[in-house]
This record gives structure tokens, C-alpha cells and sequence, in this order.
């Protein structure tokens, strides 16, 4: 049997192993574009209840559950996210009143989340962190029959959900095809494996990552000190050694420790790899020419860089403040960049969620601008497919106004929903005849390679430029110019009569009216062409064809 504060320690136990391996689930993307984020929002989900644990003393299993239960909800991000906080909320109702539990008694109330993670998504795909959860509950509640214990049983759990994992990838032929195991899944099995570790040898997983740094690792162990500006100058260069070189390494960081400090040493039989924050630069290339030859050096002025920051610093997330509501309708919208921002303001939406692909907002953040919308009647577009689900979680958390999603899968999405708004319909009225509006509506998407990888039989290396149609990675290129203009040439058709293009906080307005220029050109006799500054992120371009 275990207690409550078993529990606590294994869900702080499970948040800590999922955040130490976010990173490698994140790089489990099908496309290799920059939106690998499935690690980060299921580590941000279940580490919010960490935060809401720390402070709780008691021993009662059933209590611990319900505190989990309720912060993953709110700081759920992302489908997987919402789904790792759905399972887990079948733990609370699971367990509901129990001080001490058992195996038994964990697979059953396993079983309650999976059933409610199955019944959130529209469309349930197998292959996917769904198939890992089902599988392991299974197993867990077989292993139940014959033995109750939390151990013998959860090991059980974790055990099929290593072996679900594994098949993840003949499930979902997308995933065979990316040679990749579902990122959901090998969340849902880091948290698992520990809890386990709590369960079976009492020992909490620690987040921090204390590996060795090597010269594999190093520019992460030195960009650790990057915010450090007590000396002015962060000096990196790289030592080849000769056969004859025999001086300590040692010896090396003893003597930078002299002049400076954020000292990162690393070595092996070829080179020397050196990190240091000085104002004596030369002085710590010199000393390094008694260890071999200088092969690469970098020094930069910290402090300059730093005020530089700080002017192109971005402005505070905005802070929703709860209203009454007063009017008969609003909305709200989700985007991230300040030209959409005012885009969707001007288009009448009352309050704009900062988000959308790579930077998923959690519950919480869109229950927050619910609350700060002085309507009775709230329209929520998420205009990210990743954002649905938690978008959905926030109706039955607010009491005091009717909520309504408008389930808008891109930008492009959200505006002609916004533009087809009738007032004179009800609030469920106008969901269906703003998603109505959106059939005919097509986004392109032009943004960089995140990784290399061969998709589609195309061979495509990391930092290529790289076009999608609907979703579907039709276009790589050079130059963000030509795959922004070959993708509207791909998307356009004689029936087409809007095409919108949106650029991107890292796209020059020159560059912007060269794509525009050369659009009105080949579509302009037939077609409404309109440019867009909307400064957001990870994409150079968002085109919407009408």
C-alpha cells in the first residue's frame, strides 16, 4: 500500500524524468520543422502540479490525487499535454477518498483516465500516446488479478508501455515513414518509469542533469553562464594538441580561474575545448598556446550584447484581468506576434492568447482571457490544431458565461472565421457558420528545417528552407523568396479569389514586397492580393488562398 506522500514523491519523481529527456522526445518529429514541442508542453503540464505539491504535507492519497488532478488541468499545453492531464485526472476520480492504495487500485483508476482521454479526442489514432496508455492499463489490471502490490503492477504498466511504444511506429504508417516511435507515448512512458522508481526503490528522480560534460557537450555546459556579465568579454576557442603535447588541461583552467570565472575546461586526446568570462582575452589566449595551436576563437563583448537585448527585448506577457461580462458576445483568439495580435483585434476579438505552433499556452492562460472578455457569450479560436484540446478544457471550468469553441486549425483559419461572424445569431450558431467558412480556406507555410531527414522521398538538411500546403511539406528551396512564391504558385488556382500573405518577424519588409510584387504579377488581374506585417515567429510566411 501507499500514501499519499509515496504518490506526491512519485509524480514529482515522474515530472523529473520527463523534463530531463523533453529535449530528445521534442526531436521525435514526423516533419522536420520547428514545432517539436511535445516534451516541453507534457514537462510544463506535469511539472504544474509539482509546484502546487511542494507545499502539501498530508499523507492522503486520494487528496494528492486531486491536487495533481487539478493543476495538470490548468497547465495543460498541447494535445498530449491535455491527454497526460486527462489520464491523470482519472486518478483522482480513482481514487477519491482514498488514503492508502495499492496496485489495484492505480490500474483502475489508470483505466478512468484512458477511457476520458479517449473520449476527448474527436478522432482517436492508434499509434499514438492513446495506444500506450490503453496498453499499459491493460496490462496493469491483468497483473492486478493475480498480485495487488504497486510495485509488481506498475511494473507491469511500465513495461507494456515500453512494448506499445515500440509498436507505435506500425500503428501509424507516418511514423514508420519518419522512423520515429510516437513523442506523446515515450512521454507518457518517462513519467511512468518515474513514478516507478518511487514505487520500487523509494527514490525520487532528480531534474537537474549532472552528466559529465565532454567535448560533445560542451557549448551546452558553457551557454550555462551566457546570462553572467560580471566580466566583459566571453572568450571561446579550441586547442589542437600535438603528439607531443603532454601539459595538464588542468593546469589551464587553474590559470583562467585567475582572470576570470564561468571556467568550462574539456578535454580529450586531440583537442582542448575552453570556455571563460575575462576581461583579460589576450591573456587567456596566450596561456592557451603553451597547451598546442589555436585552432578556432571566439570573443565577444557581453555587455554590448546584452544592451542590445535589451533594446529589442519584447514586452511583458500581457497579465488578463477577470471582468464581468456585460456585452452579449466576445472572443477570443490565439497568435503569436504582434502584427497578428492587432490583426485579430481589429478583426473584433476581444483578447489574444500570445501562442501557437512551438509555444503552445496552457489552459490556464486561455481560461484567464476567457474570464478577462466582458461577454456572455465567448467564441475561442485556437487556430492551432495543438491547441484544440486544451482550448476544450476550459468550458465546464468557467461558471459564469457560456463558452463555445470554434475549432480553427491555422491562422488563416481564424481570420475568415472572424470575418464571417454574424450578430445577429446565437453564440453555437455562429461556431458552425464560421467553421462552415472556412472549408474552402488553404495555408501555406514557409519556415527552415529543423533537423536533416529524407521525407517524401527528398533528402532535406537542417536549416533548408521549407514550404507546406496544408500541412503537407511539398517545397524545399534555398532562399525564402522562391519557396514563398513557388508555394502560392503551387496553391493557387482560377477559382481562388483572396490570397493573404503574412510575414514573419524574421522577414525584411523588402523581402516581404518581393513575394508580394511578384504574386500581383501573376495573380493580380484576378485576384484581391493583401500584405500583412504579423511578426510571428517560426514562420517566414503564412499564406492564405480563398
Amino acid at each position: 500500500m501507499i500514501n499519499g506522500e509515496i504518490l506526491k514523491n512519485a509524480v514529482i519523481s515522474g515530472a523529473n524524468k520527463i523534463s530531463l529527456q523533453k529535449h530528445q522526445i521534442n526531436d521525435l518529429n514526423i516533419l522536420p520543422v520547428p514545432d517539436g514541442d511535445t516534451g516541453t508542453n507534457m514537462s510544463m503540464t506535469v511539472t504544474a502540479a509539482v509546484k502546487v505539491l511542494e507545499s502539501y504535507d498530508g499523507c492522503s492519497a486520494g487528496e494528492v490525487a486531486e491536487i495533481v488532478a487539478s493543476a495538470m488541468l490548468r497547465g495543460a499545453r498541447g494535445n498530449s499535454g491535455v491527454i497526460t492531464s486527462l489520464i491523470f485526472r482519472g486518478f483522482a476520480q480513482g481514487l477519491k477518498g482514498m488514503e492508502e492504495v495499492n496496485g489495484k487500485n492505480l490500474a483502475a483508476a489508470l483505466g478512468i483516465g484512458v477511457d476520458a482521454a479517449y473520449k476527448a479526442v474527436m478522432k482517436p489514432t492508434e499509434g499514438t500516446i492513446l495506444t500506450v496508455a490503453r496498453m499499459a492499463y491493460e496490462a496493469g489490471v491483468e497483473k492486478s488479478k493475480e498480485m495487488t502490490d504497486t510495485v509488481s503492477v506498475w511494473q507491469s504498466i511500465c513495461d507494456k508501455a515500453e512494448d506499445a511504444l515500440s509498436i507505435t511506429p506500425e500503428l501509424l504508417p507516418v511514423l514508420k515513414k519518419a522512423g520515429v516511435v510516437d513523442a506523446g507515448g515515450k512521454g507518457l512512458c518517462a513519467i511512468f518509469e518515474g513514478m516507478l522508481s518511487v514505487f520500487k526503490d523509494g527514490v525520487i528522480i532528480e531534474c537537474d542533469d549532472t552528466s559529465e560534460v565532454t567535448v560533445d557537450t560542451f557549448d551546452n555546459a558553457a551557454a550555462e553562464f551566457d546570462d553572467d556579465i560580471e566580466f566583459t568579454y566571453c572568450t571561446e576557442y579550441i586547442v589542437g594538441r600535438g603528439d607531443e603535447e603532454e601539459a595538464d588541461p588542468q593546469q589551464l583552467r587553474e590559470y583562467l580561474e585567475t582572470i576570470g570565472d564561468c571556467v568550462v575546461v574539456v578535454s580529450d586526446d586531440e583537442i582542448i575545448k575552453v570556455h571563460v568570462h575575462t576581461e583579460q582575452p589576450g591573456a587567456a589566449l596566450t596561456k592557451a598556446l603553451e597547451f598546442g595551436q589555436l585552432l578556432t576563437v571566439k570573443v565577444e563583448n557581453m555587455k554590448e550584447q546584452h544592451k542590445n537585448a535589451k533594446k529589442s527585448a519584447k514586452p511583458p506577457k500581457e497579465e488578463f484581468v477577470p471582468v464581468e461580462p456585460t456585452e452579449k458576445i466576445g472572443f477570443v483568439s490565439v497568435a503569436a506576434g504582434q502584427g497578428l495580435k492587432e490583426l485579430f483585434e481589429d478583426l473584433g476579438c476581444n483578447n489574444v492568447v500570445s501562442g501557437g505552433q512551438s509555444m503552445n499556452p496552457s489552459t490556464d492562460d486561455i481560461y484567464a482571457a476567457i474570464m478577462a472578455t466582458p461577454a456572455e457569450n465567448v467564441l475561442v479560436l485556437p487556430n492551432n490544431k495543438n491547441i484544440i484540446l486544451a482550448a476544450e478544457q476550459t468550458v465546464p471550468m468557467v461558471k459564469d458565461r457560456n463558452v463555445v469553441i470554434v475549432p480553427t486549425r491555422t491562422i488563416p483559419q481564424g481570420m475568415t472565421a472572424m470575418l464571417n461572424f454574424d450578430p445577429e445569431i446565437s453564440a453555437e450558431s455562429n461556431a458552425q457558420l464560421m467553421m462552415d467558412s472556412v472549408q474552402k480556406v488553404e495555408t501555406g507555410l514557409v519556415t527552415f528545417a529543423a533537423r536533416s531527414s529524407e521525407f517524401g522521398g527528398k533528402k532535406i538538411k537542417e536549416g533548408d528552407i521549407i514550404a507546406l500546403e496544408n500541412g503537407k511539406l511539398t517545397i524545399t528551396e534555398k532562399s525564402v523568396v522562391k519557396a514563398a512564391v513557388k508555394l502560392a504558385k503551387n496553391m493557387v488556382t482560377r477559382d481562388t479569389e483572396f490570397i493573404t500573405l503574412i510575414y514573419g518577424e524574421e522577414v525584411s519588409e523588402e523581402d516581404a514586397n518581393k513575394v508580394y510584387e511578384e504574386l500581383r504579377d501573376k495573380f493580380g488581374s484576378r485576384t484581391d492580393i493583401s500584405l500583412v506585417k504579423g511578426d510571428q515567429p517560426v514562420y517566414y510566411f503564412i499564406l492564405s488562398v480563398e
